[in-house]
């Protein structure tokens, strides 16, 4: 196609053309730090291959959230993607997202996607939700059922970044809300909820509990990145 030559797709991390859309280049798909399945049992933590064990954080303090799901840990290139995402308005980083994502979500298992809500004023300045768009993509990509409004942001919350873990914790305390019409949807269910980055886990934390307080049996965080212990 004409467009193909004057808009040739591009490597979403580095910038170089590449052979097709939504397509890492050679040099930046071996850099990604992909993340092995199993771990922590609670969280998802790399634990050196081990498998159903619960690592001593989730012990001491057990997270609302039943498992993390991440494709790449927390780098350079997962950084770029999820910045040109969130505050660039590249878009098309959620497809791309998605992809390496889909392999977790089952549609046959009666699961639903849920995003992490952003509140409504931080929407009207950014223009839209960066994990709704890519929980709409995993949707499309593979047939799960989707509520974009099954979990709000009631209150405003100030930026994570570069705040403690406790800190982190006491500014989402009671900042997502289930709208009642919306919890018999939940009732039982396991619920994938959907984010870009997953940090200290306070926000999955808050949300999950909210989730499971409106009746949702699991809630089981799907991130593009996530930020290893050690770097945190």
């Amino acid at each position: 196609m004409v467009r193909d030559f004057a808009l040739p797709p591009r490597c979403p991390g580095c910038g170089v053309v590449v052979e097709g859309d939504h397509r890492f280049c050679l040099d930046c798909w071996q850099r990604l730090d992909f993340l092995p399945d199993g771990g922590c049992s609670a969280c998802g933590s790399p634990m050196g291959g081990l498998e159903g064990l619960t690592c001593g954080a989730c012990l001491a303090s057990p997270p609302a959230y039943d498992g993390v799901q991440a494709a790449v840990a927390y780098d350079e290139i997962a950084r770029g993607l999820a910045l040109k995402l969130k505050y660039s308005g590249r878009t098309a980083m959620a497809e791309i997202i998605a992809a390496q994502l889909s392999r977790h979500v089952d549609s046959t298992a009666g699961g639903m996607l849920v995003p992490v809500p952003l509140h409504r004023w931080r929407i009207w300045r950014r223009g839209y939700n960066q994990s709704a768009l890519i929980a709409r993509a995993l949707a499309r990509r593979t047939g799960a059922e989707l509520s974009i409004d099954a979990l709000d942001r009631v209150k405003p919350t100030p930026a994570l970044r570069g705040l403690g873990r406790e800190a982190r914790a006491k500014a989402v305390r009671g900042a997502f809300h289930v709208p009642a019409p919306r919890a018999p949807l939940l009732a039982g269910r396991t619920i994938w909820l959907v984010d870009d980055v997953h940090t200290s886990g306070a926000t999955a934390n808050a949300c999950a509990s909210a989730l499971k307080k409106a009746g949702a049996a699991r809630v089981v965080l799907l991130c593009w990145a996530r930020v290893l212990a050690e770097e945190y």
